[in-house]
Order: C-alpha cells, then structure tokens, then sequence
C-alpha cells in the first residue's frame, strides 16, 4: 500500500508563548501516536513538530492512505451456551453474531477452542484498515482534545444561517484555518469548524504573498519561510536566536553576554515568527540601582535580554528580539528604549524611597502583615523564627567558640522578613532577600548579618546553592524549621502534587543544610527545639514531622546513585546527626562487597527476628552458663572484636568498625548450627538470648544489617 508523508496545520490566533512548546510538542506526539495506533502511520514513522505564535503543525513520514486489513478472532460464549445438544445455534448465539455483521451461514465456520474450564466458540473476521481522511479525522479530534491548554477560549463561528454566530467553538485561541496534505493530496477534514486545504497566512508584515499555498507536505518549511517569512520549527527558531544573541553580544564588546535565561528564551521564541536581534540601551544613571532590578524589570516586564560584561556585571545595553526587520530599525530600537526607560525610573524611585528607612524601622510593620490565619503575622514569625534560631546558634557557637554567631543570627533572623514591606519588593516579589541585603548594607549593618538576611531562603530549588556564612545557615535552618514545624502542628500537609507552602523543599532544604555544613545537631532535638515557639498554637507533630524529612533524605540519597538496599539500611536506625548518613551509606557499601557480608546479613535478619519474638531481652552474658562450645567462640569473638568496633565507630570510622565486625562470619555460623537458641532451662535461655542481643548491638550501630540480606 502507497504511503506518504503527511502534514496537517491548525492556523490560529496568537497563542500563549508560555505554553507553546508543550503546545506544539504535544500536538504532534498525540496526532502521531494516534495514526500509528490505527496502522496509517508506520512504527518507523518521524516526526517534526512545529510551532510558531500561530500555528501548531506536525510533519509525520510513512502515512498510508488506507491501514492495512486486520485479521481479529472474537471469542463469542461457551460451546454450552451457543449450540443446542443436537449442535445447532442457539437464539444467543445468532443474535451475537447477527451483531457482528455475520448471519447463521457463519456457524459452521467457527471455531472451537479451550477457554479455562470450558470450551467456547470463536469468530473470525477481517477488519477493514482505516481510511486515511477516517483516521486522520479521528487522531486530529484527539489530538486537540489531548492539548495541554491553559485556558480555554469560547468564540462564535460565522455561519450560513440567517442567525449568524449560533454555533459555539472551545479552544485556546480561535482557529482560521487547517492543512491536512497527503504528499501533494489534501485530506478533506472538518474541525473546529474549518475544513481542510492547502493554504495558510505568513507573517502579519513581512509574508511574500498574502496567501501562501503548500504544494506538498515536504514543502512546508522551506515555502513558509521563503513565501511566509516564518521560521515554523520552534527548535530552530529558538536556536537562531541564540546564534544572532551571540553576535549582537560580541559587536557591543569583547567578553559581553546576554543573561542566560531559559523560560525567557522559550518565551521569546513563542513571540516571534522571524526574529531580529536589535542592539538597544539606556542611561548609565540607572546603573547605580541594584542590577537584579534592573534585570528583572527587563526580563520580566519587556522581554529583553540585559547584557552583562566579562565579570558579570550588567552594562547599560541589552537587546531586544524583535518580529520585524526593516531596512532601518532605528525606529524600533527607539521605541524599545523608550518603553523601558519608565521602567527603570521606577525601580531607582522604589530603591531610593526604600532607603530613607531602615530595615530595624520596619519590624513593626510585619506586624501588619497576615502570615496564616492560625500562625499568625508576619511579625509573630519573625519572633518565632528568632527563638528557633537563638537556639541553634548556641548549640553551633558552643562548637564553634563564635561568640559573635547568637547575637549576629538574632539580628539577621529579625530583619530578615523586613523587606517584604519595601515598595522594590511589593513590586517585585523575587527579590525578596535579595534587597534585604542591599537595604542591610544600606544601614551599615555587618555583612554577615546582610549576607544571612539575602541567603535564608536558600535553597531555593533543587541545586541552589547554600548560604555563605555560617550566620546564614543558622537562620535559613530555623527559617525553614519554623514553616515544617507550624505546618505539620495545624495538620496542613501535602497532599499528592500539593504543596502550597513548598514543605517538601523546605525538608530537602533542611537536609542539605545540615549534612553539607555537617552540622553537629540531632535532627529530633532539633524538631523538639522549635516546638515551643509556637506556644499554644500548634500541636507537637515533630514525630511526623521527623517522619517526613528521613523520607525525603531517602528519596534524594536514592537519586544520588545510592541503592535502596543500602539507604533502606542506614535509615532504619534513623541517625540524628544526618551529617554522618554519607560515612555510614559509604561504610554499608564497602561493606556489602566483602566475602562475610551475606552470610552476616542473613544471620542478622534471624537475630532480629529471634528477639522480636523474645519481646524485651536484656543484653547480659553470664560466662559460666555458656554450656556449648559455639557459644563460648563467639562469645570470646565478641569479646576481642566489639571493643575495637565500638572505638572505630565512636572515632567515626564506619567502614573500619563494620570491616572489624566481619571476623564474626565464622562464629555467628557456628553457634546457629550447633546451638539451640530456645533452650527448655529459662536460664539457659535467657543467656543465648542476651549473647544473641550482645551481638546485634554490636553489629547494628552503624547500620540495620539484616536489611541487607536478599
């Protein structure tokens, strides 16, 4: 059978650049997946995705006209069922087959074939292949029911009736016109009310033609772009302007590039159909506000991309990617400067009005500023963070000898919500943090109470970067202790992909905080610690809380190439310094490679197992009733290996400790082949059972053996 390549376009109104990508991405991949699931499109089949600020479009090869016909057998009911005792087709099965298509001719043809304990009756048939305007009717249907809109749109279509308008259309924008080319065939569809053609509309200015007609579907790109002035393919618009970025860049100066920015760059790519770099610039008085203003209101508000010299601060020039290219494109660099330059002025009088008053004159003010309605202000999270962090200061300084850290972390910790009420960050919601350490400095306050005030939301993201002070640390900690901790006390947890107050982030926060600064503080006393804070407000969920942040630290360590074996091991005995997890995770894995260690982990699982069934066993050896000989060699192991274990692990030489304990193989397996741990005589009994509980003590301290064995 004949096959072709196909392309089918959805022209319309401009779409959301947001979502365009996913749009165009998922246009394709459905209608793709939909033709290869009817057998138009062949296994070996590619696919282009397309998508411009008007159109979504899809280029599949190895379309056929028609699928292939597909043999299917049916299973009808049971032989018992469908023939009478003389072999005949019962009503039941007539009307079956009268459903089917098939008459009673059709009985003497079927088949008979075991189906669990009975015998049934099966239909064959052929089933005609799907012609390609049927299919491709159908996967376009599909595929836009399939898209991933953010907001649907309700327009009226222009109809022949004498009340125009009646008939109600719902997509994302509205739809003028699709193509569905077949080769050079167009395949008449109808959807969205439009039927399909070969024709389509360039660019709104530029377009060679005002209707741009497609000769085949391998001719899409090439004519839109030569008759359209349309760079259809998402990817290669995107990447032409990162090449004319890139340029533009080197022609303002040596070492000077854009800010690198993807959403941005995805963004602008959805904005334009042919972009045009354009070199723009604005006064150097604006340079004395914060760059991260200047940078954000750019970016944010304008789309520009702000250019940043060899040492990575931002120069007075940016560009702008612009939809038109005309002969002198004065005009339209003028206008981009003029459009910006209110922008500007209004970051430097927000920076400026900000300035006039202190961050410690603000304090009151969060007072003003609802947090929760069962947690409070703004204000009395401020008090409570402060309390937290006072705490853990004292704990980190008594370490430290730092007789500056508790009083630079109350400090930090109560201005460090100060900037919220600044007109910068009203206007601005980022960069909260970021002109509390501006305004900090402002103040003359020390740089590392600045730096703390910016760096206590870090991190921010996954990979972010941890404050750069120990200052920092102390009040990013208790910053996120006090949210995980207010949180979990009202009972307002996430649920499946909610989480509105980013606990999840704030747990993973709390876990890099403490193992990459390997700070010396237990994970429960610390949860304890923040507790009271809150006084009456909340309930003590720290056991849950707890709960939550060892399952997030699995679920990273797991990401990190640890095997679950292992994590689940180190885990289980929920370690409260979680700066050693990677030590003990390192010595489980050196550990599971010796010869001993299965064997270990076997026998461990049955340690375990014994004493839970014991119920409370006291860990006691009496030497003088150890009656058998195993018994007495792996008390004496013990004996010479346990001490020495115990010292490489109190000294934090995990691997040594467990490489220690692995002279025990020979003993452990000796005493379960020659000793009868349940002996009749309790005293007797209760020995074995505390040389048995020795011996888990001893091996267990850095990690749950037994969840090693397979």
């Amino acid at each position: 059978m004949s096959q072709q390549n196909l392309l089918v376009e959805l022209f319309v109104e401009e779409l959301p650049p947001k979502a365009l990508k996913k749009l165009g991405e998922a246009f394709a991949g459905v209608l793709a997946e939909q033709l290869k699931a009817q057998g138009l499109a062949a296994a070996d089949s590619v696919t282009t995705a397309f998508a411009s600020p008007r159109r979504l479009a899809a280029h599949i090869t190895h379309v056929a006209a028609k699928a292939a016909d597909r043999a299917v057998q049916q299973k009808l009911m049971p032989v018992s069922v469908g023939l009478d005792a003389a072999g005949n087709a019962t009503p039941a099965l007539l009307k079956k087959l009268a459903a089917l298509g098939a008459d009673a001719s059709a009985v003497a043809g079927l088949k008979r074939a075991p189906d669990g304990k009975a015998e049934a009756l099966f239909y064959d048939s052929v089933v005609n292949g799907a012609t390609l305007d049927v299919g491709l009717q159908k996967a376009l249907e599909e595929s836009l029911a399939k898209l991933p809109i953010p907001k649907v749109m309700t327009y009226q279509l222009e109809t022949d009736c004498e009340l125009p308008g009646w008939s109600s259309v719902h997509f994302v924008r509205p739809a003028h016109g699709v193509i569905a080319l077949h080769g050079s065939s167009v395949v008449p569809l109808k959807v969205l009310g439009l039927k399909s053609g070969n024709t389509t509309l360039g660019h709104r200015f530029e377009a060679a033609k005002p209707v741009v007609t497609i000769e085949h579907a391998d001719a899409y790109a090439d004519t839109l772009r030569r008759d359209g002035a349309v760079i259809a393919s998402f990817a290669e618009r995107r990447a032409e302007i990162v090449r004319q970025l890139a340029a533009a860049a080197d022609q303002v100066g040596h070492g000077v590039r854009p800010i690198e920015d993807e959403a941005l760059l995805d963004e602008v790519t959805a904005l334009v159909e042919r972009p045009n770099v354009l070199i723009c610039a604005f006064e150097t008085q604006f340079l004395g506000v914060p760059q991260e203003c200047l940078i954000l209101t750019m970016k944010a508000n304008q789309k520009y991309f702000p250019l940043l010299d060899a040492a990575g601060k931002l120069t007075h020039q940016f560009l702008v990617v612009s939809n038109i290219s005309p002969a002198d494109a004065s005009a339209v660099i003028g206008g981009n400067e003029r459009v910006v330059r209110p922008r500007l002025a209004d970051a430097k009088f927000f920076f400026d009005q900000d300035r006039k008053k202190t961050l410690a004159s603000r304090v009151e003010g969060l007072g003003k500023v609802v947090y929760h309605n069962k947690l409070g202000t703004q204000g009395e999270r401020v008090e409570r963070v402060r309390a937290i962090a006072q705490a853990i200061a004292q704990a980190i300084a008594a370490q430290l000898g730092d007789a500056t850290l508790v009083a630079q972390a109350d400090l930090a910790a109560q201005l460090a919500k100060t900037d919220l009420v600044t007109d910068m960050v009203g206007e601005f919601p980022e960069l909260q943090g970021t002109m509390g350490r501006y305004y900090a400095l402002n103040d003359g306050l020390p740089e590392a109470v600045a730096d703390a005030i910016e760096d206590h939301y870090k991190p921010r993201f996954a990979g972010d970067t941890l404050p750069r002070g120990t200052v920092g640390v102390v009040v990013a900690l208790a910053d996120k202790l006090e949210t995980l901790t207010g949180m979990f006390g009202i009972g307002n947890l996430p649920t499946g992909d909610k989480d509105p107050f980013a606990l999840r982030r704030h747990a993973l926060g709390v876990v890099r905080l403490l193992i990459e600064n390997q700070l010396p503080l237990a994970l429960g006393t610390l949860l304890q610690s923040a507790v009271p804070a809150f006084g009456d407000k909340i309930s003590d969920a720290s056991g849950a809380l707890a709960d939550f942040i060892y399952d997030r630290l699995a679920g990273s360590l797991r990401e990190q190439g640890f095997s679950a074996q292992e994590v689940d091991a180190v885990l289980a005995l929920r370690p409260e310094r979680l700066s050693d997890v990677a030590q003990r995770l390192e010595a489980v894995r050196a550990f599971a490679k010796l010869p001993e260690a299965a064997a270990l982990a076997a026998a461990n699982k049955r340690v375990s197992n014994i004493l839970k069934k014991a119920g409370e066993v006291d860990a006691h050896v009496s030497p003088v009733l150890l009656k058998e000989a195993a018994e007495q060699a792996l008390f004496a192991a013990l004996q010479a290996t346990a001490p020495q274990a115990k010292a490489q692990f109190d000294a934090g030489d995990y691997t040594a400790s467990l490489q220690t304990l692995a002279a025990l193989r020979a003993p452990v397996d000796a005493f379960f082949e020659g000793v009868m741990v349940n002996a009749e005589e309790l005293d007797l009994r209760l020995n074995r059972l505390g040389l048995l509980k020795t011996l888990h003590d001893a091996m267990n301290r850095v990690a749950d053996l037994s969840r090693l064995a397979s």
